[in-house]
């Protein structure tokens, strides 16, 4: 509806919240006592993972909409001969900290400062961005050594069994440094 200068209005039933969501006003919400959601567990498609997703970040945005959502990073190792990416690391912005998913250096690289200078480039980004700090997950049998020589330290771990290796958290706090 035009306000007749120029400005918009929308009906409270019309208003858009979030990543889409319409809130439907015209039925009024039960009073949270009285509402009796229903459970089902599914395989959720993409759809529903989305709407899950929309209705978090909407939340979420009341308390961090000052953070700014900065691109993810990529660093790739390249074969020489013919620029095929034999490695690299992976990370995303989570709220002012870098989060780094993926790392691998293919075995006949390994101990020869490879992975030392992919994680420290991610670091020199992680503080140009001004990034609080640096965090990973990692299992027993991958790199955990290797994180604690570069400054990082353990705050959490997911025991195993025989069929379910270790996973340690680690974090590097960049802030104040």
């Amino acid at each position: 509806m035009e306000m007749g200068d120029g400005r918009s209005f929308r009906r409270p039933s019309e208003r858009r919240h979030g990543l889409g969501c319409k809130l439907d006003t015209a039925q009024p919400l039960p009073h949270p006592a009285e509402m009796l959601p229903v459970f089902e567990i599914l395989e959720p498609t993409d759809e529903e993972r989305n709407k899950v997703l929309a209705l978090l970040l909407d939340f979420n945005a009341l308390h961090t909409a000052h953070v700014i959502d900065r691109p993810h990073l990529g660093i790739v190792l390249k074969d020489p001969n013919t620029s095929e990416i034999i490695g690299g690391l992976y990370a995303v912005d989570e709220y002012n900290w870098l989060f780094i998913k993926y790392v691998i250096v293919p075995s006949a690289l390994r101990g020869k400062g490879f992975g030392t200078k992919l994680m420290n480039e991610a670091e020199r980004i992680a503080r140009e961005r001004a990034y609080v700090g640096i965090f990973l997950d990692t299992f027993d049998f991958q790199a955990k050594p290797f994180y604690l020589k570069l400054g990082f330290e353990q705050f959490g771990e997911l025991e195993g069994d025989e069929q379910t290796p270790r996973r340690f958290f680690l974090k590097k706090v960049l802030s104040g440094e």
